[in-house]
């Protein structure tokens, strides 16, 4: 089953049924992978359920595919929710939201602050590059994309999540390596800011609300590499802890 192609799906998949997928997907199972009726492929929704089913009509503009097995998996190991002030840079918002997504975050949101740049949400584009990004990463769990968010928002919203930080480049604020703070046992959210840093005011409000000041290292990281430097580092001690 691993070694099958993955597609993805938004809608309802149960066994036994027939499903319609959308024309975009068809023409790539007909013109790039050549597939042909009676083969075998994977279907994820991005919420947990996988499904492996035999195409029933390959054409260019039309592929539907009988379900034959479902799998309702759950989440297993500790998330990350990344907080992240996005530039105005697409190119590299979308780089962040590909690899962020191999990593294997459960939630994206871009975030507003004092210093942000303007920034233009394709939100349709943007979550195809994480379907795209799951079916790569052979992962059943879709990141959740959230519209742009204010600081004192995202404050309030993860108020109650175990583990809190706020990563700056303030040098005269005391601030911990994340390796020393993060830890494997608990879900956590991360506060990655513009490119220009948080202001003090905000560092201070974070703090105020129970964020945990951390470094990412001496090297000044530009946001989108901060973001996916912290991804990945969460992403390895919490499969050393399962």
């Amino acid at each position: 089953m691993s070694n099958l192609h993955r597609f993805f799906y938004q809608g309802v998949i149960s066994e036994g049924s027939i499903v319609n997928l959308d024309a975009d997907t068809a023409k790539h199972i007909w013109q790039v992978l050549r597939m042909k009726e009676g083969e075998n492929i994977i279907l994820t929704d991005g919420k947990g359920t996988t499904a492996e089913g035999e195409i029933h009509i390959a054409e260019r503009h039309k592929c539907n595919v009988s379900v034959k097995t479902v799998v309702n998996n759950s989440r297993t190991g500790k998330v990350l929710h990344l907080c992240v002030a996005f530039t105005k840079n697409n190119s590299r918002n979308e780089w962040l939201l590909e690899k962020a997504t191999e990593l294997g975050v459960g939630s994206i949101i871009p975030m507003s602050t004092a210093r942000s740049e303007k920034v233009h949400i394709r939100y349709d584009r943007w979550e195809k590059i994480l379907q795209s990004a799951i079916l790569q990463s052979k992962q059943n769990f879709l990141p959740h994309l959230s519209s742009i968010m204010p600081l004192a928002n995202v404050l309030k919203q993860y108020n109650d999540m175990p583990q809190k930080l706020v990563a700056h480049c303030i040098d005269d604020k005391t601030r911990v390596p994340l390796p020393k703070m993060l830890k494997p046992g608990n879900d956590a959210v991360l506060l990655i800011g513009p490119e220009g840093d948080f202001t003090q005011e905000e560092v201070n409000l974070c703090i105020e609300q129970g964020f945990k000041p951390v470094s990412l290292g001496v090297q000044r990281l530009r946001t989108e590499t901060a973001a996916i430097a912290a991804a990945a580092y969460f992403n390895v001690i919490c499969d050393e802890g399962n």
